[in-house]
């Protein structure tokens, strides 16, 4: 019933391909490849040297500290570990160059000019192969170009930063030869292997390379993986594997389809989207702070503070749910390390994560006391995105089964610290709420009710309560969390807003809105409240007002600001977030440390500003930007289950389509403007319950279109006219 027969996705994702006019020299700028387990980036170092990044995202050390660390300390045991890279050493001096990421193919080219010659070259990760693929033809004067190996010792990049006197040092690597196949082999004193292995091709003047990556503990199995994978490859071809290879991309794209009238956002859009594809799959790498790109960095894992809950939002609006499952499997097949991070008198009944982990979650926490910055919602706050996954899937198994079980346990860890005051008003303990200081250079427990804290737990409550009716569980703990919601105490509030937490006001710049979870992403203080709008856009206000340093404060306050239907204030501060990317949308803080999270948070935004689905609620283009006068989307994914599509033309909204997965009720906020009509297979029963919101008795696999005027709109989905921007806006130009 919708057409989607005007996407030219080769031509349309052309349009945002990543651009270099010159060679990139660091890693910000350089181009990226990925298959959700192994990376690669491409840059010059040298003035003959072109290097490539070998990255494995389960590449980690598994040491046990067995008491918490605290100051991430974990990442000196759990955390990644570097691997190495190859350097292309041309004949000539490099004089310059020119590069294009293939969006489309997932495939970087280009042509590397030297004083000698040209070199021209392509790249991919492949999508389902543990395999980096490089073909290297040069001109007469290039011939003798040559690969070499650099590895790089399995020291965690924290110990290398700080070179802490008590970290023993794992083993140098080691090189050995398997018939035609190369390998470099870095041994762990926990057990355990990674080995990195290669062999070369020639054909005529081409050159090809093929590496594969694998990582084993605590048997060392890694050396048949990897030669298994290059002997395979090798058999299959070029040929096969880039059929292969394209297809798992091909179709990835029309999973769902975005078009805004700015041109430079929207490319910035499909990066994300071609990221999200780079960075993981269902079955391979939770992304940590580095996404399979590890880069020397004091931050070499997932940080559970922010970084991993705002990474994975776009998942699940983009209907691309089979990404978002990895952060569900990195928990759900971890409960036992979930367990084990609690402190030993609270293991029988609860589970917790600490700040820092490695992909295996593990990170023992110190229990509150008063005395150490503690942060106890950071399990339920991943579990919320837990809980998006399964409201867009609605697989109640999964519910029953992983969601539920774990939720209780991270709720009762909290009952082992809630008091009682004389009034039988029930408190939480001296907590800190993500990452607030009270001055530069001070980290403080903050004090008792943390607005951060009672967010979560209030969450966590009230979906337990609700996760129970629907499976039909009768819990003996379900009075237990009713009687909780009932006697916690309010958001901690004063002329400014939303506090901290009890007696301590915002009152300095703070990059994180820890102490705004309240009112998104959890909705618990939402639009449809009366009088929430005006505390909420003035607690935004104060925060913005201290001056926002890093990126996800911009976009968290443009979702912020969407959520309650500001969608010019939204695109004002989304616009915030550019200066702070590189010009291939990657994102490092003080300059220099690589952090995934932003930048995709920023395809959020745009989703928040589109579509939103919270509170049994489908809301279409809630929060529209005036200067996005034509809009079209296809397929993004709704909680409960829906996948919606729409179009707006000269500011007005010309169809909604709903499509039903699941079987849930329907209710829609349209947006459309004077009488509203339904068309579907059968004639659809609506009744208006607010304005502009009616519910439709859809069922599993129907779908309906609204529409209003005299006669049904073309139902049409494609690009729309760009007011702004230029094509191929990001990349390195000059």
């Amino acid at each position: 019933m919708v057409h989607t027969e005007k996407i030219d996705w080769h031509g349309f994702l052309q349009k945002h391909d990543l651009v270099w006019e010159s060679l990139p020299q660091v890693w910000l700028d350089a181009p990226f490849l990925g298959n959700g387990m192994l990376g690669a980036m491409v840059r010059q170092i040298g003035a003959n040297a072109i290097r490539w990044d070998v990255g494995r995202g389960d590449v980690q050390d598994h040491r046990t500290a067995g008491e918490p660390l605290g100051a991430c300390g974990e990442m000196l045991y759990t955390g990644r570990l570097p691997i190495g890279f190859f350097v292309l050493q041309t004949v000539g001096t490099i004089t310059g160059g020119t590069i294009r990421l293939d969006l489309w193919n997932a495939e970087a080219a280009g042509e590397i000019v030297t004083t000698k010659g040209i070199l021209s070259w392509r790249s991919i990760v492949h999508a389902e192969e543990m395999l980096i693929y490089i073909e290297i033809t040069p001109s007469e004067g290039e011939r003798g170009c040559v690969w070499q190996w650099k590895a790089e010792s399995a020291i965690s990049p924290r110990a290398a930063r700080n070179q802490p006197d008590d970290y023993p040092l794992n083993p140098e690597p080691e090189m050995m030869q398997d018939g035609d196949i190369a390998l470099c082999v870095q041994r762990l004193l926990c057990g355990g292997d990674t080995v990195t292995g290669w062999m070369e091709q020639f054909k005529g003047r081409t050159k090809t390379l093929m590496i594969s990556v694998a990582h084993s503990h605590p048997d060392c199995t890694s050396k048949a993986q990897v030669c298994e994978v290059l002997r395979r490859c090798k058999q299959t071809g070029e040929a096969g594997l880039l059929k292969t290879h394209q297809a798992w991309w091909h179709a990835y794209y029309p999973q769902s389809f975005l078009s805004i009238p700015d041109l430079e956002w929207e490319s910035f859009y499909w990066i994300q989207m071609y990221k999200l594809g780079a960075a993981t799959r269902a079955d391979r790498m939770l992304i940590d702070n580095q996404g399979p790109w590890l880069q020397p960095t004091a931050w070499p894992g997932a940080w559970w503070n922010l970084n991993v809950q705002l990474t994975y939002w776009p998942t699940y609006t983009s209907n691309r749910l089979s990404l978002g499952w990895s952060l569900c499997r990195a928990l759900y097949e971890n409960v036992d390390n979930l367990i084990n991070n609690a402190p030993p008198a609270y293991r029988h009944d609860s589970a917790t994560i600490g700040c820092t982990t490695g992909q295996t979650c593990i990170c023992p926490v110190f229990a509150p006391d008063g005395k150490r910055n503690v942060m106890m919602g950071l399990l339920l706050w991943g579990l919320h995105n837990c809980w998006l996954h399964y409201r867009c899937e609605m697989d109640d198994d999964v519910l029953r089964q992983h969601l539920v079980p774990l939720l209780k346990r991270a709720v009762n860890y909290y009952y082992h610290f809630i008091t009682e005051d004389d009034d039988g008003g029930l408190h939480l303990p001296v907590t800190w709420s993500p990452e607030f200081k009270t001055r530069p250079g001070l980290d403080i427990a903050v004090g008792p009710d943390c607005n951060f804290d009672l967010s979560l737990l209030r969450w966590g409550c009230e979906t337990l309560v609700k996760s129970c009716e629907r499976l039909e569980m009768d819990d003996p703990l379900i009075p237990k969390w009713k009687d909780t919601l009932a006697r916690l105490p309010d958001y901690a509030c004063d002329e400014n807003g939303y506090m901290i937490g009890a007696g301590i006001p915002f009152n300095t710049k703070h990059r994180h809105y820890s102490h705004l979870l309240m009112l998104y992403p959890l909705y618990l203080v939402n639009a449809d409240q009366d009088g929430a709008e005006a505390l909420a856009l003035k607690s935004v206000l104060h925060w913005q007002r201290f001056g926002a340093s890093h990126g996800y404060a911009h976009t968290g306050a443009s979702s912020l600001a969407a959520s309650f239907g500001r969608g010019n204030e939204a695109l004002v501060y989304l616009k915030e977030l550019l200066p702070h990317v590189s010009c291939t949308t990657m994102y490092a803080e003080l300059e220099t440390l690589p952090v995934l999270e932003t930048p995709l948070s920023g395809a959020q935004s745009i989703h928040d500003m589109l579509l939103q689905s919270w509170g049994e609620v489908i809301r279409v283009f809630p929060a529209m930007p005036d200067v996005w006068k034509d809009v079209a989307f296809h397929d993004l994914r709704a909680q409960g289950g829906f996948l919606v599509s729409a179009g707006r033309t000269n500011g007005q909204t010309d169809f909604v389509r709903i499509k039903s997965l699941a079987g849930e009720p329907c209710c829609v906020s349209h947006s459309l403007k004077g009488d509203v009509r339904a068309s579907g297979a059968r004639e659809m029963q609506l009744s208006a319950v607010a304005p502009g919101r009616i519910v439709v008795d859809l069922r599993k696999g129907e779908e309906v279109i609204f529409w209003s005027g005299a006669t049904m709109p073309a139902c049409t989905i494609g690009p729309v006219r760009y007011d702004e921007g230029v094509c191929n806006a990001f990349g390195l130009k000059g």
